[in-house]
């Protein structure tokens, strides 16, 4: 049943990776990204689509940084006995 399950989970990540190669040999014809004030990036479309995605990781990651310090913080305020040490 183990086995299954490695097996299961190795076809998966092949699938999204073949998936996301395939996308990317599909979308190499340049596009161009506009900016304000007449800036402009001009690059394959899958360097833009993957370079949003990171720039919206980075993002969300941020966001969720007061989040992660303020539950930090409570567990380091918390007594040694409520973790059961």
């Amino acid at each position: 049943m183990k086995h299954l399950m490695w097996l299961l989970k190795w076809m998966l990540k092949a699938a999204i990776f073949f998936t996301l190669f395939a996308f990317a040999l599909n979308n190499q014809h340049d596009g161009t990204l506009r900016f304000f004030f007449g800036t402009q990036w001009r690059a394959p479309q899958v360097l833009i689509v993957l370079s949003t995605f990171a720039v919206g990781v980075v993002v969300g990651a941020l966001g969720m940084v007061p989040h992660w310090w303020k539950q930090r913080r409570s567990a380091n305020a918390a007594p040694a006995s409520a973790h059961g040490l």
